[in-house]
């Protein structure tokens, strides 16, 4: 059996970032195969990965970043099990890895990310799965979403729990103003940008929705209909983010302040993703 030391272990450690335990096991499997050893710890990382599956991973980060250019912006999810591991620096450190990986490459969809390589010719699936290993909780790469235009902002609400990202038509304005307007989108939760980029189906729910209000209410049916776009016009105000009012000052909407600061200053796309909240 080979002997087995402090440096064999350690190294395989920082390839792996398995406990020392693990490692110093692992080598011992593979009778001092630095190679082999690295196997033994990715097949058990899939071993726990698959009796794990049906788990429940609820917790976990919520991460947006964009370019040094502020051109594109990603926003992904990384779920785990347990609020301890979600609030864990590694955790979270790793989040970011597969993040700067996402913006680095330029990847437009989910499955593109997951087939990057990340470390040492393995695919962010595959060091996810080594994670969990690791770690020993089903983790899941549960959200990917990506924004391109002239200047795109972030927010990361504290926690890690909630994130927006937004894209606006113009680069150059005052930082602050972006972030009025990604922290409007976490506040408020808008479903659109304006009332046309409402879905039908949304509209018809909500049209729905004020009909049977009023109806129980008492109203008369030809009354109806007309009742209920007057609510429409609420759910537009309240619901939609350029007709919201604007959190800082609610004597104008977010579409009046971005007009005060540059008159064709406007929003692009949004999105605004979060966890357990």
């Amino acid at each position: 059996m080979a002997v087995i030391n402090a440096a064999d272990v350690a190294k395989l450690r920082k390839v792996t970032g398995a406990g020392m335990m693990d490692c110093k096991k692992a080598l011992e499997e593979g009778d001092g195969n630095f190679e082999k050893a690295i196997e033994i710890i990715r097949k058990k990382g899939q071993a726990i990965a698959n009796k794990r599956a049906d788990r429940d991973a609820s917790e976990g980060v919520v991460l947006s970043k964009v370019t040094s250019d502020g051109k594109c912006g990603m926003t992904i999810a990384l779920n785990c099990e347990t609020d301890f591991v979600a609030k864990n620096a590694n955790f979270i450190a790793f989040a970011y890895s597969i993040l700067d990986k996402a913006l680095a490459s330029g990847a437009k969809t989910a499955e593109e990310l997951s087939a990057l390589n990340l470390e040492e010719g393995r695919t962010v699936a595959e060091v996810i799965i080594e994670q969990i290993g690791i770690i020993g909780e089903k983790l899941e790469l549960s959200y990917f979403s990506r924004i391109d235009a002239a200047h795109v902002q972030p927010y990361i609400h504290p926690g890690n729990k909630l994130s927006t990202m937004v894209g606006f038509n113009k680069a150059g304005i005052d930082i602050q103003v972006y972030k009025d307007v990604a922290m409007q989108i976490a506040a408020m939760n808008p479903v659109s940008i304006d009332k046309g980029d409402v879905k039908e189906k949304v509209l018809a729910q909500e049209m729905d929705i004020a009909r049977e209000q009023a109806r129980r209410e008492g109203k008369p049916e030809a009354m109806l209909d007309k009742i209920a776009e007057g609510k429409l016009n609420k759910f537009f105000k309240e619901s939609t983010l350029l007709n919201q009012e604007f959190i800082k000052d609610n004597k104008m909407t977010v579409k009046q302040y971005l007009q005060s600061i540059e008159k064709d200053l406007t929003v692009t796309a949004f999105v605004r993703y979060t966890l357990n909240l």
